[in-house]
């Protein structure tokens, strides 16, 4: 690859013992992941390893989720580092922003942890003050889920369009009652299939208002510098080395859509090669295959038997 893309996974890919075979096998994912044990101030290992004593159901919490996620993926790009495969260009899928981000220089790994950590409560806190739902449209166009949206929408009930994914995926989010609706107006037009996510929020969209606030206070107390290499934003999918175009971008996404498959065409067009998706899960290589075809390149990065053959191909 002479212009890959590292693609970083959000919510959704968290899995029960993510993360545990590479501390098992790799000094440098012990070390992040203690490291994160102890700024935290609380066993996340033991949450990702699915030995806690909060259970199985804590790590679908989106105030532990997101550390969880994050720290993954930054075990492996301190894996990586062993190795000279570099990033031309990233983007991240609303969480894995922050890690894009961290991976590209703007961010610290400390600063990126708090912020993901504070993430989460808000988003948290926000869904306990107006509960919301998330549910996948499969087999529609955009501008249809859109308008499905719009059409259900009431004075004190709402729901839009929250990620479009890849041609014919698209998340909506809001208030429970509308997303319900919504999924019925989908099915009527109809859409191939329409999933309820299993989310405690309505993420993307204005139900998340109320955590605008403490995060530009949090992100206040970073430091955010210009990115060694571009990264893709999620509100706009366009490239940016600004720090305060971050900064402003970070807060907008809390309630705005996630632009995913133009970000990858982008990516695409300024001449991406391949794409290697860092952290748990293999959700983005297969929106990336979907979008740009099935013959690009995508190499997964997350377990370490991955890892490992990427280690070994680079000696």
């Amino acid at each position: 690859m002479n212009k890959a893309v590292f693609l970083f996974p959000g919510q959704g890919s968290q899995y029960e013992g993510m993360a545990e075979d590479l501390y098992e096998r790799f000094a440098e994912a012990r070390e992040i992941i203690d490291q994160a044990d102890r700024l935290l101030g609380f066993p996340l290992s033991e949450l990702m390893f699915g030995k806690s004593a909060e259970g199985d159901a804590a790590l679908k919490r989106t105030d532990r989720t997101q550390p969880a996620l994050y720290v993954h993926s930054m075990a492996v790009m301190a894996i990586l580092r062993r190795t000279d495969l570099r990033a031309a260009m990233a983007a991240g899928h609303s969480l894995g922003e922050y890690s894009a981000l961290v991976a590209a220089g703007a961010l610290s790994f400390e600063d990126g942890l708090r912020l993901v950590r504070c993430r989460g409560e808000l988003m948290a806190n926000a869904d306990d003050e107006r509960p919301g739902a998330m549910a996948a449209v499969l087999g529609m166009e955009d501008d249809q889920v859109i308008r499905a949206c719009e059409e259900v929408s009431g004075a004190s009930d709402s729901v839009v369009a929250a990620n479009f994914n890849a041609p014919g995926q698209v998340v909506i989010s809001g208030d429970a009652s509308a997303v319900e609706r919504a999924m019925q107006e989908v099915r009527a037009r109809g859409a191939r299939r329409v999933v309820q996510l299993p989310v405690n929020g309505a993420f993307h969209s204005p139900l998340m208002e109320q955590a605008r606030g403490g995060l530009e206070r949090a992100l206040s107390g970073c430091t955010i510098r210009s990115p060694l290499f571009p990264v893709y934003l999620n509100v706009t999918a366009l490239a940016t080395c600004d720090p305060e175009e971050i900064r402003q971008a970070l807060v907008a996404q809390l309630t705005s859509p996630v632009y995913w498959s133009r970000s990858l065409r982008n990516m695409h067009e300024d001449g991406a090669d391949g794409y290697i998706e860092i952290g748990a899960g293999n959700v983005l290589c297969g929106l990336a295959r979907r979008t740009l075809g099935r013959d690009i390149k995508t190499v997964f990065a997350g377990k370490a038997e991955e890892l490992a053959l990427i280690l070994a191909r680079a000696c």
